[in-house]
């Protein structure tokens, strides 16, 4: 991750904490003023719900965290095998590396190794003609 992106999450972490702290406050707030009303007076409940601006907050925290973190994903891979090898093909290990300079884990090589190396096809007429030929011929004595 840039330091961008980890500075846009930390930013995002912190108003998230601070939301979370504050609803935890005013919860306490608001059960220990429920309980000195109902001690002194009427039983009234007194049900306040969350304050729009820790909502806000809470909302506003997570959509810069999500932000946060989609800046520091590193970009996508193609999803076309073709596309992919093509890639590889051109730029080698350099178009595989991320952001600390290491070759990124999903990084095979080569797709098309394994079929540029095989061997030719194999043609069994042609090894059981020689093979016949080499019977006649004494068969290696």
């Amino acid at each position: 991750m840039t330091w961008i992106s980890k500075s846009t999450t930390f930013l995002g972490l912190v108003l998230l904490a601070h939301a979370c702290y504050s609803a935890q406050e005013h919860s306490a707030l608001q059960s220990f003023r429920a309980a000195t009303i109902a001690s002194t007076s009427s039983p009234a409940a007194v049900a306040a719900s969350l304050p729009i601006d820790i909502s806000i907050e809470a909302v506003l925290a997570t959509a810069v965290i999500c932000l946060g973190l989609v800046l520091g994903t590193p970009p996508l891979q193609p999803i076309q095998w073709r596309v992919w090898a093509g890639k590889i093909e051109r730029e080698g290990d350099e178009g595989f590396l991320d952001a600390s300079g290491e070759v990124s884990k999903g990084y095979v090589g080569n797709p098309f190794r394994t079929l540029e190396t095989r061997p030719g096809f194999v043609d069994i007429r042609k090894q059981r003609r020689e093979f016949a030929d080499w019977v006649r011929n004494g068969g290696g004595k």
